[in-house]
C-alpha cells in the first residue's frame, strides 16, 4: 500500500507539473505537517509493540522460575504425592513450551491451555493431600505458595500472548503513512526531483511497519518470543531429583 501510494503520488505529480506554481506551496505545507504526525504515530505504534514484546519475554522467565521453584519444593513432599507431583510438573512444562509456538486463539492453543488447566487442578488436589498428611509442616505450605505463583504466572503469560496492539492503531499508521508518502512523492515529482529518495523512504517506512506487526505476533514471523528459559528448566527437570523423598510424612 505504501509503495503503491508513493507510485501514485509520483504519477499525479508528473501529470499536474504544469500547475506547479499554484500547487507547490500548499502541497509542501500539507505534506510536511502530515509527515510529522505520521512520525509520531509510527513511534507510538512501535513503542506499544516493543513494550508488549518485552512483557512476554519477562513472563516467560517468571514462569520458568516459578516452575523451577515449585519443582524443587515438590521434592520435599512425602510420597506418593511427591512422585506424582514431579511427573505432572514435567508434563506441565512441556505443555508450556508447546504453547509458546502456537498461535494465540487457535484450536491448538486452546487444547494446550485446557491440558494445562487439567494438570493445574491435579497438582492442586495433590497439594491438598500433602497438607492433609502434614497439616503443621512447613514443606507443604511452601509448596502450595509457589504452586499458586506458578499458576498465576501461566495465566499472565497466556494473557500477554493475546495482548496485541489495537488494530485501529495499526490501520491508522498504515493509512496515514500511505497518505503522507503519497503527498511527499507528488510534491517532489511536482518539483522534478527526489523520486528515488522518496521511494527509499517509502521502503523504510514499510519495513518499520512490518517490524511493528512482527513484534505484535509473538509466535509467528521473524521476531518470536524465545522460550529458552522454559526449555532450560525442562532440561534440568529431566535429571534425577536433587532431594530425596522424606522417610515419612512430617508432623
Amino acid at each position: 500500500m505504501i509503495l503503491g501510494a508513493t507510485a501514485l503520488g509520483v504519477f499525479l505529480g508528473h501529470r499536474v507539473r504544469h500547475r506547479s506554481d499554484t500547487l507547490k506551496e500548499p502541497l509542501g505545507v500539507l505534506q510536511g505537517a502530515l509527515l510529522g504526525v505520521v512520525g509520531l504515530l509510527l513511534a507510538f505504534g512501535l513503542s506499544l509493540a516493543v513494550s508488549r514484546y518485552e512483557n512476554r519475554r519477562t513472563n516467560i522467565v517468571d514462569e520458568a522460575n516459578a516452575i523451577g521453584t515449585t519443582y524443587l519444593r515438590a521434592q520435599t513432599l512425602a510420597e506418593p504425592v511427591r512422585s506424582r507431583s514431579l511427573d505432572l510438573l514435567v508434563t506441565y512444562t512441556r505443555s508450556a513450551i508447546r504453547l509458546s509456538s502456537q498461535v494465540p486463539g487457535s484450536d491448538e492453543a486452546r487444547d494446550t491451555r485446557a491440558q494445562e488447566e487439567r494438570i493445574e487442578r491435579r497438582l492442586w488436589s495433590l497439594a491438598g493431600e500433602a497438607l492433609d498428611m502434614a497439616p503443621t509442616a512447613s514443606a507443604p505450605r511452601l509448596y502450595v505458595e509457589t504452586l499458586n505463583e506458578m499458576i498465576d504466572g501461566e495465566n499472565a503469560r497466556v494473557a500477554a500472548l493475546s495482548n496485541r496492539v489495537p488494530t485501529a492503531v495499526l490501520v491508522l499508521e498504515l493509512l496515514a503513512a500511505a497518505l503522507a508518502l503519497g503527498l511527499l512523492a507528488a510534491y517532489l515529482a511536482l518539483a522534478g526531483r527526489g523520486v528515488l529518495a522518496v521511494t527509499l523512504a517509502s521502503a523504510l517506512v514499510a519495513f518499520l511497519l512490518l517490524v511493528t506487526a512482527d513484534l505484535d505476533r509473538p509466535t509467528r514471523g521473524l521476531i518470536t518470543v524465545p522460550d529458552t528459559a522454559l526449555t532450560n528448566q525442562l532440561e534440568s527437570m529431566t535429571k534425577p531429583p536433587a532431594a530425596a523423598a522424606p522417610r515419612s510424612a512430617p508432623r
